[in-house]
């Protein structure tokens, strides 16, 4: 049965109370958490590497990997400009081609937008959006709730990318021929239109690869078998994209190595990714059909003050089976965390009785809050940044339990030991 927090558990600030048990004569007490005047926070936003700020609400972040390919497309193109004219000096071919990048930038930027925005449109929501050295990645706050909506935002970015090249065709088209503004309106033009062709490949981690996963999903009714069929077709894929590049060695067409580095460079990011969405979908199969909410563990609640072996034996009245979890309280009644099951074991058994268990807390915060009804690959998603985290299972103002991470994991990966919650995520 839920526990009923005192007061009602008030979202906009995270401070629940419960029940308390004292810890010196085990009695029980209610007290409720002060209100706050505050607003709602908005969700935390997600990115790695250096941020440029927002579009439309959506933080925007650069991988540093980016000005790697930024300084070699640079050098590539402006050399390959002033090779073709007398008359354009190398550091003004270097200048065209950094333009050129920076063209390329915001290209790639349209074209996740189009995905940030029609996810947001569809109710998904969206974290932020990664520009890096191949591209980009829109992370989404959670999974598409039907093939349709997963068609729908997969297929967004192709056709952004699509128009844009459209566009730069026609400016070239009507540019004066064999000047520099329509050599660089065509490039533009191809750029986009290589792009918007090369990610309508139905294979993962490509956004064809996520349409095949939605109609493979509306076919059979399962999202994970549509995952597990676009992530082998993306294989299939990256060793194709590794043929292309090897051919290309013995091309009368291409000079110099970078476009075939670059080729490999793509077939590898290809096959890491399809790796990814079969390891993802194999582990979300093995998830239990249960929700959050039926995957948490019972709650005893004590004050900091009370003694280690105190809330030993009080958890230990609870069902040994599924052993309560002790959850940390202030003066008011205000939940501060949980005990911390390693930091707990290190104190010797003579010193227990003296140590306080505020002494030994894993504080909670907002990111560590699920909703009861999460399950399957929502679940795993919403515990991703911190895998052997505790989190505090509610729905409404009921609280359910906590739910172990580690515990969670251990279902889908039995060997693998959880990394740490600064760890990089893998989107695609």
């Amino acid at each position: 049965m839920p526990q009923r927090l005192n007061g009602g558990y008030d979202k906009n600030w995270f401070r629940p109370s419960f029940h308390v048990a004292s810890g010196a004569m085990d009695e029980h007490r209610t007290a409720s958490a002060p209100a706050s005047p505050k607003a709602r926070p908005e969700p935390q936003e997600r990115g790695s590497g250096i941020r440029l700020g927002r579009i439309a609400g959506v933080p925007i972040f650069l991988a540093p990997s980016w000005l790697l390919l930024a300084a070699l497309i640079t050098i590539t193109y402006g050399q390959y400009l002033s090779s073709r004219s007398e008359a354009l000096t190398l550091t003004t071919g270097l200048a065209v081609g950094f333009g050129f990048v920076v063209c390329l930038l915001i290209s790639v930027l349209l074209h996740e937008l189009g995905h940030a925005f029609t996810s947001r449109h569809s109710g998904i929501g969206v974290r932020g959006i990664t520009l890096e050295m191949l591209g980009g990645y829109t992370e989404m706050e959670k999974e598409a709730p039907r093939p349709g909506v997963e068609l729908y935002v997969s297929l967004a970015g192709p056709a952004v990318s699509l128009a844009i090249g459209l566009l730069a065709a026609g400016a070239a088209a009507v540019l004066p021929p064999g000047g520099l503004a329509e050599t660089f309106a065509f490039q533009l033009a191809l750029s986009n239109i290589v792009v918007a062709v090369f990610n309508a490949l139905p294979g993962l981690p490509l956004d064809g690869g996520r349409a095949l996963q939605a109609l493979v999903w509306k076919l059979t009714g399962d999202a994970n078998t549509g995952r597990i069929v676009a992530g082998w077709v993306g294989r299939l894929l990256a060793l194709g994209t590794a043929a292309v590049a090897v051919l290309l060695l013995w091309s009368p067409l291409v000079h110099g190595y970078f476009g075939i580095l670059f080729t490999l460079l793509v077939a590898l990011t290809m096959w890491v990714g399809a790796g990814q969405a079969i390891r993802h979908a194999k582990a979300v199969g093995k998830l239990p059909p249960f929700s959050a909410r039926e995957l948490a563990r019972p709650i005893v609640a004590v004050t900091q003050p009370t003694p280690l072996a105190e809330a030993d034996r009080i958890a230990a009245l609870g069902d040994n089976e599924r052993r309560p979890v002790v959850a940390v309280v202030d003066g008011a009644g205000s939940l501060v965390g949980f005990l911390h099951g390693a930091s707990a074991r290190a104190v010797p058994a003579e010193r227990r009785p003296w140590v306080p268990v505020g002494d030994v807390t894993r504080r909670i915060d907002e990111d560590h809050v699920l909703t009861g009804d999460l399950r399957g690959a929502e679940l795993l998603q919403a515990i991703r940044d911190d895998p052997g985290g505790d989190y505090l299972v509610v729905t409404g103002e009921d609280v359910h339990g906590v739910l172990r991470g580690a515990e969670l994991l251990a279902l889908v990966a039995p060997n693998r030991r959880p990394r740490h919650p600064t760890a990089r995520r893998n989107s695609t």
